[in-house]
């Protein structure tokens, strides 16, 4: 018998419906009914989450092959929040562009390294743009870091293609605007994420 009928059975000797288990269990009913459908396992802790509420061992629930797959697969989803997690933080640190002085500016006689904000060489409109950059780059960081506390790998995902694309589109920005240092300092968390991320894989 395979888990997912292992499981509809002890509910049903329960007399439980799958949102009075999901409750119980402390997940969402849609998770209940995947795993009882055999579209997914549950991860290791709710498998012993799912053993002890029915008093049974986690062998008598699951195969030695399936213990396997599901052990392969916490592995991929711990790698995958770790990355997002990382990524997130390195997202974040665009902040410090409004604090260090790695922007040029001053006139063609004298220049000297400002923060962002302090920026005067450069056009406004350049200005406004270095700025929405850097900010959107920092705001995706930290709902990066926030969102990888939870079970969710399709938000990890999104939040770190969006990250990727905003440091593509801010070191190109800083690079053409004449900004070498914000360009590199840009770069070099762009190649990490992209080792990262490779690294993942």
């Amino acid at each position: 018998m395979e888990f997912n009928e292992k499981l509809q059975k002890l509910r049903a000797g329960e007399n439980l419906t799958q949102e009075e288990l999901a409750e119980k269990l402390y997940v969402s009913r849609a998770a209940v009914s995947k795993w009882e459908s055999g579209r997914g396992y549950p991860s290791i802790d709710s498998l012993k989450a799912i053993a002890g509420f029915f008093h049974v061992t986690v062998d008598e629930l699951i195969g030695r092959e399936e213990i396997l797959t599901l052990a392969e697969q916490d592995k991929k989803e711990s790698r995958r929040k770790y990355t997002a997690l990382v990524c997130g933080i390195l997202d974040c640190l665009y902040i410090l562009l409004f604090l260090l002085p790695v922007f040029g500016s001053g006139g063609e006689a004298k220049v000297s390294s400002v923060p962002l904000l302090s920026v005067t060489a450069s056009g406004t409109w350049l200005k406004i743009v270095f700025i929405t950059v850097t900010a959107l780059t920092a705001a995706n960081g930290f709902c990066t870091v926030v969102i990888s506390n939870f079970d969710r790998p399709v938000w990890n995902r999104h939040r770190i293609v969006t990250g990727m694309a905003l440091s593509v589109v801010g070191t190109a920005v800083f690079i053409l605007a004449r900004q070498p240092y914000a360009g590199v300092f840009c770069l070099i968390l762009l190649v990490v994420k992209g080792f990262l991320m490779l690294k993942e894989k």
